[in-house]
């Protein structure tokens, strides 16, 4: 129906049993009911799939193999949604209960945008809940870092025919592609002034160093589009605020 579009969630995961629940009844629970939820297990080993079983009537299909990653999941997943709109959810995070239905109100009233994007909380190893908000500095987004928040972003279909995730990458692959459509089509993005999505700050993005972090940032800014000058502002920013950030804990500690 014009107003009740289907939206297709789509949750990678591997070895996620800690959280996998959490993220299923997020999605169960949402005061929109239109939504084909899709799971793609990379072919745990601890108890993800007797949670994906115990939960088939909240799951409209899910696969169980092995990936190229966590982007390659992705990929995966979008070649199976059927929906208008296609949002990607971790098995570490989870929505709030209202957070589809704010994205579908903005894309009934907007339907020139293809990219839905709000606030999220981020969650603290203690459990605290910090709200982060969009950025909208250019700057910030060329040069620095992801102001976007991947786990709220909903994409038409149409977004996902031309562009996927590059499978070449381990954090970076998310930004390379909100930067290619950025740099191509920025009036299509639509910001929710709203905090809809949880996410744990326990992720890949922690644990990589400093040299793979400013690595993959300058690959993925070079492939989609941006010039060396760019990159070497990028990289001369970035590596700048890492060893400071490094320094500050290294003298922080007692």
């Amino acid at each position: 129906m014009k107003n009740t579009p289907l939206v297709s969630i789509i949750t990678v995961v591997f070895n996620g049993e800690k959280y996998l629940q959490q993220t299923i009844d997020s999605v169960y629970q949402q005061t929109y009911n239109n939504i084909e939820y899709i799971i793609i297990d990379g072919k745990s080993t601890d108890g993800t799939l007797d949670i994906i079983k115990a939960n088939e009537d909240k799951i409209s299909t899910w696969i169980s193999e092995e990936d190229n990653g966590l982007y390659d999941a992705m990929n995966k997943g979008i070649g199976m949604a059927k929906g208008e709109l296609i949002g990607i959810i971790n098995s570490d995070d989870w929505y709030e209960k209202e957070a589809i239905r704010l994205v579908v109100d903005a894309y009934i009233n907007n339907r020139e945008k293809q990219v839905f994007h709000g606030d999220r909380f981020d969650i603290t190893e203690s459990g605290e809940r910090r709200r982060y908000r969009f950025n909208p500095s250019k700057y910030k987004f060329l040069y620095y870092s992801m102001t976007y928040n991947h786990p709220s972003m909903f994409f038409h279909k149409e977004v996902y025919k031309r562009f996927k995730y590059s499978t070449t990458l381990k954090i970076y692959s998310d930004y390379e592609l909100v930067l290619k459509l950025y740099l191509k089509q920025p009036e299509t993005f639509y910001y929710i002034s709203r905090t809809y999505v949880n996410y744990r700050l326990d992720g890949l993005s922690t644990q990589q160093s400093i040299y793979g972090n400013i690595k993959e940032g300058a690959t993925s800014r070079l492939n989609a589009g941006l010039t060396w000058l760019h990159v070497l502002i990028f990289m001369s920013v970035k590596s700048s605020f890492l060893v400071f950030k490094k320094l500050i804990r290294l003298f922080s500690i007692k």
